[in-house]
Order: structure tokens, then sequence, then C-alpha cells
């Protein structure tokens, strides 16, 4: 699934714009300001970024700067400010697209899997040493052979790349898996698709080094 940060400091828009884009098929977090949005950058992964020039904090050509310098992904802006010197800033700063408000969501939806298009085939691959997530296309390889991953596996994949660096505890993990199978994941289940997810991924799934528990709490992907 492709991940959405939203950069905007207006409630209304941020509620509104989240709920159609999820019910696009997109995820979508959402950061007000420069540095919260920056510190999502850093603890998460997206395949691309919205952003308004106005900010809580900060400013939106800070923001695409900063992602420019640091991350290969696509950036947006989605703005009242449509003069020509925001227009052109935005562009060179590596803006992949602009677009004023008031705008129509589904001229918004195009140009984003117009721009996910373009970018898509080198811009979506995560690494975790010897593993390669392709986001977009939903599959996971290692050496290049594919690791066909059932869906609760690539799911929990997924969770775990988009948490890089936290600890997520079981019942997180729990609460956002168990609708894929279409039917309840209990506690013990859990532990059988996270082993079975290791000695798929891990060189040796007894000693791993990708997906690490930490005790007492869940598990982490650093």
């Amino acid at each position: 699934m492709t991940k959405i940060l939203l950069v905007e400091d207006d409630k209304d828009i941020i509620l509104n714009l989240s709920e159609f884009l999820v019910s696009e098929g997109f995820a979508v977090k959402n950061a007000s300001g420069q540095r919260a949005a920056l510190r999502l950058m850093e603890e998460e992964q997206f395949q691309l970024v919205l952003l308004d020039i106005s900010l809580s904090d900060g400013n939106g050509f800070a923001v695409c700067s900063a992602i420019k310098a640091n991350y290969q992904i696509p950036v947006i802006f989605l703005t009242a400010s449509d003069d020509e010197f925001s227009t052109v800033t935005g562009f060179e700063l590596g803006a992949d697209d602009y677009i004023a408000k008031p705008f129509r969501p589904r001229e918004l939806i195009s140009r984003i899997r117009n721009i996910l298009r373009l970018t898509g085939s080198t811009r979506n691959i995560v690494r975790l040493g010897e593993v390669q997530v392709d986001t977009v296309r939903g599959t996971a390889t290692k050496h290049g052979r594919d690791l066909y991953l059932s869906a609760l596996e690539y799911r929990l994949l997924l969770m775990f790349l988009n948490h890089r660096g936290a600890v997520l505890t079981r019942t997180q993990l729990l609460e956002n898996i168990w609708d894929i199978a279409g039917e309840f994941v209990n506690d013990n289940t859990l532990t059988v698709y996270i082993k079975r997810l290791r000695e798929k991924i891990e060189d040796d799934p007894q000693n791993p080094v990708i997906i690490k528990t930490v005790r007492g709490i869940g598990y982490r992907v650093d």
C-alpha cells in the first residue's frame, strides 16, 4: 500500500483529504509543521509527500528542500499560494508537481498516481539487509529471488517497515493484521507468522538480525 505524508496545518483539510485518500487505497500520516514532518520522515517510510507552503511552524519550502536532500521520494505542493514566485520556487527546490487550492479531489488522485508511475520503479524499493521490498508491486525478494510472502506475512513486514526503529507490541500487531486474514488472529497465531516471516527473510532464523525480539514488549526492526 502506498503511504503518503500529508503536511498541512488546516484541520478540516487534514480530516477530509485523509479520509478521501484512504478511500482511494492510500495509507496516510499527517503533520502540521516542519519539525513534525521531518521527524516522521526519519521514523517511517513514505512513497509520496503532499505539502503546503504555510505551516504551523517553519514552511513548506524548507521541508521540500530537506526531503529532496535526504530522501528519494516525490513531493507535490498543495497550496493556496499560486503566484508565480511560489510556483517557480517550489519547482526549483525539486517539487514534482504543484497544485493550487481549491483543487478537485479526483484530479489530485490522478496526478498522484501519475507521479508514482513516473517515479515508482526506483523510488519504492525498501531494503532490509539482503531483503528488498517493492511497496508498489507488493513483493519481497532476497538475493533476487521472490520470497512468496502470504498476505499476512507481507502485512507484518510492512508494519515493521512503516515503524522502523520503534518497538511494536504484540497487541499493536494483532490490531493491524487480523482483518487481512478474514478472521481473528490470536496471539499464538501471531507467533507462528512471525516465525514463518523470519524463516523467509533471516539468514539464521534462530538468531534474527532483522526482526528483533524485545523481551516482554514485542518486536523491532532497525
